[in-house]
């Protein structure tokens, strides 16, 4: 009962089937050579007959028909007749392969994780590993003299928004995680040093000179980089009261 029932089912699966893709799938199971080739030809041109010539392993058959595709498909049905008497083959349980799930690697964000890291970089690493939304920038202001730009860049970290300001707008980006940094909890990216050649200069992380962060309203923290004048402008103002007083 059982052998019968299974080839019902199958015989139903291979409704939606053509015959020659149902010959090529039994010869696959069963490991057995599969080929189709036109034996004979013959008639007037408006009036041709085929006969194709197939074999699936010991089993061949025949068919004819007025094209080469109708002649394959009745060689296709022949030898399937023959083939569908075949004993069924044996079921073969698959077994299940149980893999170990791997734990998650938690990555721990604590307020030191990530010092001396570029803080956008360490800002993304720290939103990455809670799984939250990344850092939004964006670049709020652009003000001053061609030689002393001064850019003003925010980030937004879910309800946290810093600004932090700078020369060029990558630095003002930095300045802007430093301070989310700061404002989340975290520890300076590296700590804060006195340049030992000049007094008055503070050094951050990346040697650029940065200034205290200054709270203002709205519960945002800004990082400012206004420093000395260089040498450079302070030449020029010289030059320029000179030529004053000489005028």
């Amino acid at each position: 009962m059982n052998g019968e029932s299974s080839n019902e089912t199958e015989e139903e699966k291979d409704a939606n089937k053509s015959e020659i893709s149902i010959v090529f799938e039994i010869a696959l199971k069963r490991n057995m050579p599969v080929s189709f080739e036109v034996v004979k030809e013959s008639g007037p041109p408006h009036m041709k007959s085929f006969v194709t010539h197939v074999s699936v392993g010991e089993f061949s058959a025949e068919g004819e028909g007025n094209s080469k595709k109708l002649s394959k498909k009745r060689a296709a049905i022949a030898v399937l007749q023959e083939l569908r008497k075949l004993p069924p083959l044996p079921v073969i349980e698959k077994t299940k392969l149980n893999f170990k799930k791997r734990p998650r690697t938690i990555l721990k964000t604590g307020p030191e994780y990530g010092q001396g890291m570029n803080p956008i970089s360490r800002l993304a690493q720290i939103q990455q590993a809670k799984r939250e939304k990344e850092p939004e920038y964006l670049l709020l202001s652009e003000k001053g003299m061609p030689r002393c730009r001064e850019f003003v860049m925010q980030v937004k970290v879910g309800n946290d928004t810093t600004t932090g300001t700078g020369p060029n707008k990558k630095i003002a980006k930095r300045n802007a995680a430093e301070a989310m940094l700061l404002q989340l909890g975290y520890k300076a990216s590296s700590p804060l040093q006195e340049h030992p050649g000049k007094s008055g200069e503070i050094k951050g992380w990346n040697g650029q000179n940065v200034g205290y962060p200054e709270p203002i309203s709205n519960n945002r923290t800004t990082f400012s980089l206004c420093s000395v004048p260089s040498t450079a402008t302070k030449l020029d103002e010289a030059l320029a009261g000179r030529y004053l007083l000489l005028g």
